[in-house]
């Protein structure tokens, strides 16, 4: 985002306000040539830093022309771990803000993602493990095993796969999607780009909200929040969530929902400000999905959407991700030591597979095929890094960073019997550093490297025709970085170009059942380059982004089939991503808000590959999942109501957004394309003193998309349709 942002760390103070998001380009454009079109003072709500509730903002002056002007709010990042101002990072960047994941009632990272310019997510039904991220067109082809993967996650400083995308918002202060090679700080699998998570810090004030929803389809919501000071030194902040929903798909048997999937998260931490410039804070969190089906169904749908499976095969099906982390921050005299220790673990498991339907269309005879999958996954790692402090006209950070994780995925088919047990062993270490300095007052450098080393294992059992075993070994050491130059057109517009190198680590795939096919997969390597802007109005009434980008990817991962001896492997593609992205904000006036973003890809596989699966690919065709047009435009609204029914200063809050994806191939070949389609969301709600009182509407078009799509044979295709319209009402009150 354009805005100007600053970085607070924690010490017990509350976070500052937040910033909306992103404007459309075209809307922006014609709205700013109206003639005589001003920018007149509004009444919008403003909420007060911590979470408290919105209170009504009144005009200081009549909103004429040259009155003066309420500035968009600022968020805070900390893009390249260490803190300095957004317009001073030199790649592109969205902002999500905790206000926004609220009113747009995201729950899910994976569903913020969703609607930010540039990105697009392939998932089966909101299922927790299987969503594939894409930024800028750029992200695994195939992703082979869980640890493959070219988007990197990092929730508070802690760095997590990209298949626990399914994590809530739960208490979020902000997500940054940070787009571009990513490996200088970030490392090896993201090559595509980085998804920063900062949670909600303990306070030095008491404050909390409950919130409650309820909607079609048993849509339910219960949160809590509460924060506040335990001791002169300590503080403390506590969040509960649980959530749950009636399965937009059938049971064909019984005319049931197919399955009830539920949520429930939890985090606390304390915060103890140690002495001056001096602090710890410690995290726990834990995140449990139940009952979530894995979906893959026949195309075109029923209507309604069914599936003929055994009631209640869902029913096992469960996620759990959980994050312990200790974060200590120590200010010397021109810099800053940070040093994050995190344990995380997950524990999955996992019924999927084909109905009776599917069956009875790829072979003839209706029977349920399925697979158990099952996994488990500790990892310990410490990142140990030194930093310029907030402000300092040369920023600078270095560090090491240290990790180790032991895997197991293991697989059984209910048809036939076979089973395969997989261990996975990671040691990775890494050096890193980067550093922007000002050659001239306006003009600045960047230049940033980091070396990694990773030593990886695998140990396998095949149970079939009999019992084989499989021992592999892989050594890897690389170096990814990048170098920018900005200049600061003016104080409030700054350009930039990128030149990035990243990398996607090799590894073992998930997937392999025999020796012949366990061999580690090729790493995966990119080059990119990207030219953008970003710039604010002076009375920070308008922000606008936008950038160029070129990405060239060597050796992308493909999952290739043997039907002769229905032996797994990877294959390797080159490919090649090249486009335009905008995005801004612009407070009207009036209490009116428009926000949305724009972006243009072509996406193509420029080299041909053998042996895939679901057949050969030429050289060409074009990525699968990837849009060449997307956007998105939202218009907010703030308002003073008259006081009624004893009610004093009454605000109605009203937002309406509209996304638009375009065609993109469902799969590498190309057999078909996934149609274009728009969603229609909106919220209304009345702001009463500490509360407030609301009504949502999801997807008011009611369009059945797909949520992703395979071609399994020539006359049989697959997917997953994504949940109709819905409606519910809500309520939160701040305390």
């Amino acid at each position: 985002m354009p805005q100007p942002i600053y970085v607070k760390k924690p010490q017990g103070r509350r976070a500052p306000p937040h910033a909306p998001s992103a404007l459309a380009v075209a809307l922006l454009t014609a709205l700013a040539a109206l003639p005589g079109a001003t920018l007149a003072q509004e009444a919008a709500p403003v909420r007060p830093s911590g979470g408290t509730p919105p209170v009504a903002q009144t005009p200081p002056d009549d909103g004429k022309p040259g009155s003066a002007a309420i500035e968009l709010q600022t968020v805070t990042v900390t893009a390249r771990q260490g803190e300095e101002r957004a317009v001073d990072v030199p790649f592109g960047l969205s902002v999500i803000t905790g206000e926004e994941l609220k009113g747009r009632r995201l729950q899910t990272v994976e569903e913020a993602l969703k609607g930010t310019p540039g990105v697009t997510v392939n998932s089966w039904g909101g299922e927790p493990n299987s969503a594939n991220i894409l930024i800028r067109g750029t992200g695994s082809l195939n992703q082979v095993g869980m640890d493959d993967g070219s988007v990197v996650m990092i929730v508070d400083g802690v760095p997590m796969s990209m298949r626990h995308v399914s994590l809530g918002t739960l208490d979020v202060e902000r997500l940054e999607v940070l787009k571009g090679p990513q490996g200088t700080l970030f490392g090896g699998n993201s090559q595509a780009g980085a998804i920063n998570v900062i949670t909600r810090k303990p306070t030095r004030v008491f404050e909390g909200h409950v919130r409650g929803e309820y909607g079609q389809d048993n849509q339910h919501l219960q949160e809590a929040v509460v924060s506040g000071p335990l001791s002169e030194q300590l503080s403390g902040r506590f969040a509960v969530r649980n959530s749950g929903f009636d399965h937009w798909i059938e049971n064909a048997q019984d005319g049931k929902p197919l399955a009830k999937p539920t949520d429930l998260a939890f985090r606390g931490s304390l915060l103890w400000d140690i002495a001056s410039g001096t602090s710890m804070l410690f995290s726990a969190e834990r995140h449990e999905s139940k009952r979530s089906p894995r979906l893959t169904m026949l195309r075109p749908y029923d209507d309604p959407p069914s599936q003929d499976f055994t009631p209640g095969i869902f029913d096992d099906n469960r996620k759990v991700v959980e994050r312990y982390s200790a974060e200590i921050n120590h200010d010397l005299r021109d810099s800053r030591i940070t040093s994050i220790t995190a344990y995380t673990s997950t524990d999955y498991d996992s019924v999927g597979g084909y109905d009776r339907r599917n069956s009875q269309a790829l072979y003839g005879f209706p029977v349920e095929y399925l697979r158990k999958d099952s996994s488990d996954q500790k990892v310990v790692s410490q990142d140990l890094r030194w930093s310029s402090l907030p402000g300092a006209s040369v920023f600078w950070v270095t560090g090491l960073h240290l990790s180790h994780s032991e895997r197991a995925y293991d697989s059984l088919y209910f048809t036939g019997g076979n089973r395969y047990d997989r261990n996975y062993e990671t040691d990775s270490y890494a050096a890193y550093g980067e550093v922007t300095y000002p050659l001239t007052n306006a003009l600045k450098v960047t230049g940033g490297l980091r070396h990694s080393w990773d030593r990886k294992s695998y140990d396998a059992t095949y149970f079939g025709a009999g019992t084989v075993e499989d021992n592999r070994k892989l050594d890897d050491d690389y170096t990814t970085g990048r170098m920018a130059l900005s200049y600061a057109v003016t104080p409030h517009t700054n350009v930039y170009g990128a030149l990035s190198h990243g990398y996607q680590s090799g590894g073992f795939s998930d997937d392999t059942t025999q020796v012949a096919d366990s061999n580690p997969y090729k790493p995966s390597s990119s080059n990119a380059i990207e030219i953008g802007f970003k710039r604010e109005s002076a009375d920070r009434r308008f922000a606008l982004s936008g950038a160029l980008f070129l990405t060239k990817v060597k050796d992308d991962h493909l999952l290739g089939y043997d039907p002769a001896t229905f032996s797994t492997s990877t294959i390797n593609a080159d490919t090649e991503s090249k486009g335009a992205e905008l995005e801004g904000t612009w407070r009207v006036g009036g209490g009116f808000e428009l926000s949305g973003g724009l972006s243009y890809i072509d996406a193509t596989i420029t080299s041909d590959a053998i042996g895939v699966l679901g057949g050969d690919i030429d050289a060409g065709s074009r990525r699968p999942d990837v849009p060449r047009w997307s956007g998105s435009l939202a218009i907010t609204h703030f308002t003073p109501l008259p006081e009624f029914m004893g009610l004093s200063s009454p605000v109605l809050s009203s937002r309406l957004s509209y996304q638009h994806m375009g065609t993109r191939p469902a799969d590498a070949q190309n057999h078909f394309d996934l149609g274009a389609y728009r969603k229609v969301d909106m919220r209304i709600g009345v702001m009463l003193g500490n509360a407030e009182v609301y009504v949502y509407g999801d997807n008011l078009l009611d369009e059945q998309y797909d949520l992703f799509g395979y071609w399994a044979a020539p006359t049989v295709t697959q997917g997953a349709p994504a949940r109709g319209r819905t409606l519910g009402v809500g309520a939160i009150y701040y305390f």
